[in-house]
């Protein structure tokens, strides 16, 4: 634990919350423990680590500057404001608001613990950290149709519903749509066309750089003890 981050620290502390609230279904609170088996696996049997540790650990989209406000507009998106959401359910007592966004919230958390793990580690290959944020984004993006469902759908203002009120009741409507439409966009348009086949294409030229370097070693070997048994040839 002494190796962790902070923000490390704070994701499982999250985490921890959110797993013991009662709020997360189960299917959510095991799929991290699923995902995490089946990306060893691959690491394992299918895209093992090839190459040096340092070309595989390094990025692997290295955006510009409107890709970086992009990040950091998802994050503000899909874990702050969320966040905010969830603590004001608690101060307010919605326990309606509460329940719907903590799935996404522990899914969120696990995904950027998980992503930062394996980057730290420099253990797995690029196809394999590549696939933590697609396959937690899939499974969020359902949690997010039913939190939208549930807020649009199941959730509705009284009669005599205060200014407050209703502008709470708007921003959890307003916040379920952005995370939908966001993370939809990061997955159909960036995450699929753009930062798997980047890290495939990344995995494949490493390996064939590593076989032709272990090729140039095996040929330098076979020309040496040729080379050797010339030599013994002329002695005798």
């Amino acid at each position: 634990m002494g190796s962790l981050r902070v923000i490390e620290l704070q994701l499982v502390a999250f985490i921890m919350v959110f797993s013991a609230s009662g709020l997360v279904p189960l299917f959510d609170l095991v799929f991290p423990a699923f995902t995490s088996a089946y990306l060893f696996a691959l690491s394992r049997l299918v895209f093992p680590l090839r190459g040096s540790a340092t070309s595989e650990s390094s990025e692997i989209f290295k955006g510009s500057r409107l890709f970086r406000i992009y990040v950091i507009s998802g994050t503000t998106i899909g874990l702050f404001l969320p966040l905010a959401y969830v603590l004001g359910g608690f101060a307010r007592g919605d326990e309606h608001a509460v329940r719907s966004a903590t799935p996404h919230l522990f899914l969120l958390s696990f995904q950027i613990l998980t992503e930062n793990i394996i980057s730290g580690l420099s253990l797995f290959s690029s196809p394999v950290r590549a696939l933590v944020p697609l396959l937690y984004t899939v499974r969020r993006i359902f949690v997010i149709m039913d939190w939208t469902t549930d807020v649009w759908i199941n959730k509705t203002l009284p009669a005599n519903a205060q200014f407050k009120d209703i502008g709470w009741f708007w921003f959890g409507r307003s916040l379920a749509v952005a995370n939908l439409v966001y993370f939809s966009i990061n997955l159909f348009v960036f995450l699929i066309p753009r930062f798997l086949p980047r890290a495939f294409e990344r995995y494949f030229k490493n390996s064939e750089r590593t076989e032709l370097d272990a090729k140039t070693v095996q040929d330098k070997r076979s020309a040496s003890a040729m080379k050797s048994q010339v030599v013994v040839k002329k002695d005798d």
